[in-house]
């Protein structure tokens, strides 16, 4: 199994970026697909973006296509996240989950940071 931590987050003012990252321990990161998800208070954990183990694809939310990146480095068991040109609406906690599978599927997600919390403020 992997273990992940995320680190990163913090409070930023609308328009500014962030980065998060995620760091992996245990098994080969390098296997495991990846992706991050946030949840806002009252609302339902939501995929924010995947990427493939080789990172030859990602995927993203329509609410963050064109602001966040998704990239990884395998040398450093690590997963990024840069957040550009954020809003109100992008305050939540993000995770980092791992799978054996490339998927769009929470449930599909066996290994999950613990969170980190993002607020962005008007």
């Amino acid at each position: 199994q992997v273990q992940l931590v995320e680190s990163g987050g913090g409070s930023v003012q609308a328009g500014g970026s962030l980065r998060l990252s995620c760091a992996a321990s245990g098994r080969t990161f390098s296997s495991y697909d990846m992706a991050w998800f946030r949840q806002a208070p009252g609302k339902e954990r939501e995929l924010v973006a995947a990427i493939r183990w080789n990172g030859a694809h990602t995927y993203y939310g329509d609410s963050v296509k064109g602001r966040f990146t998704i990239s990884r480095d395998n040398a450093k068991n690590t997963l990024y996240l840069e957040m550009n040109s954020l809003k109100p609406e992008d305050t939540a906690v993000y995770y980092c989950a791992a799978s054996a599978v490339y998927t769009y599927d929470q449930q599909m997600y066996p290994y999950w940071g613990q969170g980190t919390q993002v607020t962005v403020s008007s």
